[in-house]
C-alpha cells in the first residue's frame, strides 16, 4: 500500500483531476495508474512530475521505444519494481519484442557488473576517452 494512500478521480481536487484529464487525454486511456494517484497528495509535485514526463517522453531525437526502454534499464539498475512493469508495458507498446527485452537486460547485467569491478577496481579513466 502506497505510504499516503492513493488519490481517486472522483475523490482528487479540481487541480489534481485537472492533471489526472490530461494524463489519460494524452496516453489515450480512461484510467489513471497507480504513481500518479500516490503522488497526488502533493499536487504541485504531481502537476511538475506530469509536466517533466510528458516534455522528456514526447518525441524527440530518440524514439519512443529507445525512450522506454532506456527507461527501463535505469528501472531496472534501481530496482524500482513498479518502474519496470510500467516501462516494460510501455516499450512492448512501442514495439519491444521478446528478443529485445533479453538482450536488453544481458546489457543491464554486464554494465553493472563491469561497472562494480571498475569502481571496486578505482580504474583511471584513460587519456583517450576524455577527447
Amino acid at each position: 500500500m502506497a505510504t499516503l494512500g492513493l488519490v481517486e478521480y472522483k475523490n482528487a481536487s479540481p487541480e489534481v483531476r485537472a492533471v489526472y484529464d490530461e494524463i489519460m487525454a494524452t496516453r489515450k486511456t480512461d484510467w489513471i495508474n497507480n504513481f500518479w494517484k500516490a503522488i497526488a497528495h502533493d499536487p504541485v509535485t504531481l502537476k511538475r512530475t506530469w509536466n517533466d514526463i510528458k516534455q522528456i517522453m514526447a518525441p524527440g531525437a530518440l524514439d519512443p521505444l529507445t525512450k522506454e526502454m532506456v527507461y527501463l534499464a535505469v528501472s531496472v539498475s534501481n530496482q524500482c519494481n513498479y518502474c519496470i512493469a510500467s516501462h516494460t508495458a510501455g516499450a512492448r507498446k512501442a514495439g519491444m519484442s521478446d528478443a529485445m527485452f533479453k538482450e536488453l537486460m544481458a546489457v543491464v547485467g554486464m554494465a553493472n557488473e563491469s561497472n562494480r569491478l571498475v569502481s571496486g577496481y578505482q580504474v583511471e579513466i584513460d587519456d583517450k576517452f576524455k577527447t
